[in-house]
């Protein structure tokens, strides 16, 4: 049966933010990776809306943070376009029909057509998995929040740099009321 109200957000699972040898590594991304990939099989099994957002930045950095702008001196970068660490993380891809959404900042809605996308398509809750807790997963479930979304966060789908930070973010997020269930939970609810 299809479930078309919910759409399930991967987040910036990217080799940049995913693999050991990145500067911008999220200490916890690889081990969460299995439990996104089960999120994605579930999402796709149940016919659910997918949409995978990444980050993106021009070589010259002219597009980034300033607080990242550091990472784009001599040359250097993050996450530019046609790199291999801009690229999702082995064993993910994205499937025929499923949206790719480009952010430059944390949340997946500032400055892009992510809530149009989920209004054209009647969704009414989004499910966000990927890294990284306190920064783009935090951001974008906020803001999920704030455009009226009922909003859930998989706990073991979802990465920070630390699991006092990771525990601390989705206590704050349940106290706003977004549900963070693991995935096991929000496949057995469905």
């Amino acid at each position: 049966m299809a479930n078309l109200e919910t759409c399930l957000i991967c987040i910036d699972m990217q080799n940049d933010f995913c693999l050991p040898t990145s500067p911008l590594c999220v200490a916890g991304a690889m081990g969460c990776l299995p439990k996104v990939k089960q999120a994605i099989d579930v999402a796709r099994a149940k016919q659910m809306h997918v949409v995978w957002v990444i980050r993106e930045h021009d070589p010259s950095g002219v597009d980034v943070e300033f607080t990242r702008a550091h990472l784009f001196k001599d040359g250097a970068g993050s996450t530019v376009p046609g790199t291999k660490g801009a690229e999702l993380v082995e064993g993910l891809e994205v499937r025929a029909g499923e949206l790719v959404i480009v952010k430059k900042r944390f949340s997946a809605f500032l400055h892009t057509h992510l809530d149009l996308v989920l209004r054209r398509l009647k969704v009414q809750r989004v499910v966000l998995c990927g890294v990284q807790t306190p920064n783009c997963i935090r951001a974008t479930a906020v803001d999920s929040l704030g455009h009226d979304y009922e909003t859930l966060v998989l706990s073991d789908a979802t990465a920070s740099k630390s699991e006092a930070v990771q525990d601390a973010n989705l206590e704050d997020m349940r106290c706003m009321g977004i549900a963070t269930p693991t995935v096991a939970a929000w496949a057995a609810a469905l």
